[in-house]
């Protein structure tokens, strides 16, 4: 089958693999999309810090964001999976360690991600082989273009939980790219008046178009009382701006991760009362995602620039982008 495949910093394409089969408790899955992510750009530019803490090494079969149907299944499997539309976690725990046992197996310190790390291929390919553990079932009324978005969803989901919004609440978001759009988008389901800081023009413009007329530019956020400010910049100044901006007794969430340390001045943090909330993962936040997707709570699809084949991966990681404003790119494995 084809996969694409990471060999080097700046050298990947698509490379004919073994497909996958199905080991016992896993399904074989055909992939109808799968989206590209900022996490790609960097094992395929080398900057990604798992390949110099020994959590990765090249060759690397991206690929974490996906759905597809079930097409086979290994032993002890209910077959009543194939035939199934399916997304899945990406974090993938030992299920025997107290984290896991807890029901947090995407803190477990010995964990696979898929397309990521531990050497688990990923979804940029015909097939991609997934412990059922890991799978959730897709309704209907969730596309393509949505369930290849339900990772990142589920993450965004998991920061505005954490940001706490009642009605009413003020919200602001730092950075408008694929989290943070998101972010903004289940904090306005959830009833909160969303505002949103942005670096650019065209990025600002994009997330108007939204719906979301509170977009702002440095130093044009109005001063208003922001009941919790959700960081998915990827910019180290932007937690202590988020700790500045919110009001005391609010809420922080970091979800951005920048390439080097940020630095915030924690007597601040105390001063103002402020409660900090850190998000790693979707795992906890895929299915309240799928939900809101399925009833239209949230509609992530508008985010998708354009779906490309395998054969324009490298293109796109390299800096290549079709398709206009929108932050994201998906792959059908077999255009």
């Amino acid at each position: 089958m084809r996969a694409f495949v990471v060999t080097a910093p700046g050298e990947g394409g698509v490379t004919e693999v073994e497909p996958p089969v199905a080991a016992a408790g896993e399904v074989v899955v055909a992939v109808e999309r799968a989206g590209i992510c900022g996490l790609d750009a960097e094992f395929f530019d080398g900057s990604m810090p798992y390949l110099h803490d020994g959590h990765a090494r090249y060759p690397v079969r991206l690929g974490h964001e996906w759905c597809g149907t079930v097409v086979e299944t290994g032993e002890g499997t209910d077959p009543g999976w194939v035939g199934r539309r399916v997304t899945g976690d990406t974090m993938l725990g030992c299920r025997a360690c107290r984290r896991c046992r807890s029901g947090r197996q995407h803190l477990c310190e010995t964990r696979t991600e898929i397309g990521i790390r531990g050497g688990r291929p990923g979804a940029l390919a015909e097939r991609l082989a997934v412990p059922v553990t890991a799978l959730h079932a897709l309704p209907d009324t969730v596309g393509a273009a949505a369930g290849a978005m339900v990772e990142p969803g589920g993450n965004a989901l998991r920061a505005v939980r954490g940001a706490d919004p009642r009605p009413g609440d003020r919200v602001l978001v730092l950075g408008p790219g694929t989290i943070g759009l998101l972010c903004a988008m289940f904090a306005r389901a959830a009833g909160a008046e969303v505002h949103l800081l942005g670096a650019t023009a065209a990025s600002l413009g994009f997330a108007r178009s939204l719906g979301f007329g509170n977009a702002w530019a440095a130093g044009e956020v109005p001063a208003l009382p922001f009941d919790a400010v959700i960081d998915a910049s990827g910019a180290a100044e932007s937690p202590a701006r988020a700790v500045e901006l919110v009001e005391p007794g609010g809420r922080v969430v970091c979800i951005g991760l920048a390439g080097r340390p940020s630095l915030l001045d924690t007597r601040r943090l105390a001063l103002k009362d402020v409660t900090a909330v850190g998000v790693l993962s979707a795992s906890p936040g895929l299915a309240g995602t799928i939900e809101q997707y399925a009833t239209g709570a949230v509609d992530p699809v508008p985010l998708v620039a354009a779906t490309v084949g395998l054969d324009a991966v490298a293109a796109v990681l390299a800096g290549d982008r079709p398709g206009g404003g929108a932050p994201k790119i998906h792959v059908h494995p077999r255009r």
